[in-house]
């Protein structure tokens, strides 16, 4: 008994396009798992806001762009950024220096969608490297703009 593959022909273009769509899929799957962080260690925009005005104050720390920080951030954020540079490293290391090493921390960017973000996950592997055990990452899927601000989240301005 012959197969014949003749009418299936047409579909290799369709096959080798789809098996593409899938291994570039699987391949963002894959950079996703490099976070530095868990998915315990990822807390949700309303989850954070909720547990500011409920009075559980965690240290929260900027480690994006000057510029960003000065037009609106997180009420009693720390600016330590940008952490994607030597000195924005620098500066974030200089930020928890005396800080004890147990203490709860949350760090944001907001610069950009989260899977391109230049400065979150450095910032979080070195903070790890120094021993902080509470780490925490605030979620921002588009922007601070779009994620925090416009849901109505509390903002400050400013230095």
């Amino acid at each position: 008994m012959q197969l014949r593959l003749r009418p299936y022909r047409n579909l290799r273009p369709a096959f080798f396009l789809s098996l593409a769509a899938l291994l570039t899929l699987a391949s963002v799957r894959c950079a996703r798992g490099t976070d530095p962080w868990t998915p315990s260690q990822v807390i949700e925009p309303a989850a954070l806001a909720k547990q500011l005005a409920g009075g559980s104050k965690p240290m929260i720390l900027q480690v994006g762009f000057l510029i960003l920080y000065k037009q609106s951030h997180i009420p009693g954020a720390e600016y330590c950024g940008p952490a994607r540079s030597a000195e924005g490293i620098a500066k974030l290391r200089q930020c928890v220096e005396k800080v004890p090493r147990s203490r709860e921390i949350v760090i944001y960017c907001g610069c950009c969608p989260w899977e391109e973000c230049p400065n979150v996950r450095p910032a979080f592997a070195e903070l790890k490297r120094l021993g902080f055990k509470n780490l925490r990452v605030l979620d921002i899927p588009q922007n601070f703009g779009e994620d925090w601000v416009k849901k109505g989240y509390p903002v400050a301005q400013g230095n």
